[in-house]
């Protein structure tokens, strides 16, 4: 096929220009249900632990219609992505981003990508040294199931807990080259989640029987302690929970058909919103307006009997395992964002240099665990990266590039959409970030 310059269209360095794209590469050949596992894997991984503490803050009903919209606007975004993706050449979000903006568009993505991509696995460590170590809480202690089995002990401490998993669970995940290759993992990762959500909904349904589920509160509680701009915080912890854009070129690229990514992100979508749909009934249903932004502390509040206990411990040790599996995913993007950012002058895919990939794969694991057990709460720095950088990926970058249009394949309604979308970004965070500093300035 004839290379072509297109219309106006900006003349890029040789360098920015994905030339040898990763299907000329790597085999390819990955199939419709390994790109939804791992597209719903990445997303609900990001987001269902926090769906019932945003559902508390807008109240059942509002909650719900964010979601939707939230998933509406996503659809709308990677589309834009996709269409951009088909007609140019470029193979990466960098290199879409390039062509329209030039080497200032492409650092950006991969500055931002880098951010929230390494925020997101230090969170996810964490969450995982929570669940099996515990944690302290001011003057309350949280025992973890490692404790609650065998006892406190040197050993099954949060640094040799997580040193543990690393080493043998992590790295051999991380250590693989395709996104197609975990795609069991990831089909574990979605059965985990889902019998998270079937958990809660058992136990929420049995609660109803006993008459002990809280009240539903179908609309936010502006009375007492919610005002109109704390109902903004929640959108940063809603646009994380379905955030999976720096995924969609490499997913892409391993497709047999790369059209067949729009089916899978519809698919992928509605699956994460019914999950997040679930998980937020059920969830308000059974701890109502006693939910903590981690909700697996809810379920150690309440065990009252053995049999309470061990259900608790389930649930939150599938929790675990789900999260741990999404790990490798993420991990993936990082990674493959940090070798074009450091190797932007060469034009091979990473998997083919065996030194630099297990490099870059070690020195990210130890950098993330070596955070995770030193900085013991960085929910503000979630919710921060929530307002700036997964918005910028998620949403106002993939607009941006509509309304530049280097291509002129553009129309008049898809730039109307790229600049409700980017208003909507940009006023929701502006607002979402204001709250949460004056918050902490007030606590």
């Amino acid at each position: 096929m004839k290379d072509q310059t297109r219309p106006g269209a900006p003349e890029l360095d040789p360098l920015l220009q994905d030339v040898n794209s990763l299907e000329n590469q790597i085999p390819s050949g990955a199939s419709i249900s390994g790109a939804v596992f791992n597209i719903s894997t990445t997303t609900v991984g990001a987001g269902i632990m926090s769906i019932p503490a945003a559902i508390k803050v807008l109240g059942v009903v509002p909650g719900f219609v964010v979601i939707l919209v939230m998933a509406f606007l996503v659809d709308v975004s990677v589309e834009f992505m996709l269409r951009y993706t088909q007609y140019g050449k470029s193979t990466t979000y960098a290199g879409l981003m390039a062509e329209s903006f030039g080497p200032s568009g492409s650092v950006a993505v991969q500055l931002c990508v880098t951010v929230t991509n390494l925020g997101c696995l230090i969170i996810y460590l964490i969450i995982i040294g929570d669940v099996l170590c515990g944690n302290q809480s001011g003057v309350v202690s949280h025992l973890g199931i490692l404790q609650e089995w065998i006892g406190i002990h040197w050993w099954n401490s949060r640094a040799y807990a997580l040193l543990f998993l690393v080493l043998f669970v992590m790295l051999p995940l991380a250590s693989l080259r395709r996104m197609d290759s975990l795609k069991h993992s990831s089909a574990i990762s979605i059965f985990l989640a889902v019998v998270f959500v079937i958990m809660c909904s058992t136990m929420a349904i049995v609660a109803l029987f006993q008459g002990k589920t809280q009240s539903l509160r179908l609309l936010p509680d502006l009375g007492n302690q919610t005002s109109v701009p704390d109902l903004f915080t929640a959108v940063p912890v809603l646009s994380t929970a379905f955030g999976f854009q720096v995924l969609v070129h490499p997913i892409r690229a391993e497709l047999r058909k790369p059209s067949d990514m729009s089916l899978a992100i519809r698919i992928s979508l509605a699956v994460c919103v019914a999950i997040y749909f679930f998980i937020g009934l059920f969830g308000y249903l059974l701890f109502g307006d006693s939910i903590m932004a981690d909700i697996l502390v809810n379920f150690d509040q309440n065990s009252g009997s053995l049999v309470g206990r061990i259900v608790n411990d389930f649930v939150r040790l599938s929790y675990a395992i789900h999260i741990a599996l999404v790990f490798p995913v993420m991990n993936f993007s990082l990674r493959a964002n940090i070798h074009e950012l450091l190797f932007a002058k060469e034009r091979t895919v990473l998997g083919r240099h065996t030194l630099r990939f297990m490099f870059l794969t070690c020195s990210l694991l130890a950098l993330t665990y070596i955070l995770a057990i030193t900085i013991p709460n960085i929910w503000y720095f979630f919710q921060l990266i929530g307002s700036t950088t997964v918005v910028c990926i998620s949403f106002i970058f993939p607009a941006a590039i509509v309304i530049r249009d280097v291509y002129r394949i553009s129309t008049r309604k898809d730039k109307f959409m790229a600049v409700v979308v980017i208003a909507v970004a940009v006023l929701t965070s502006i607002i979402a970030i204001y709250t949460n500093l004056s918050n902490s300035i007030r606590d």
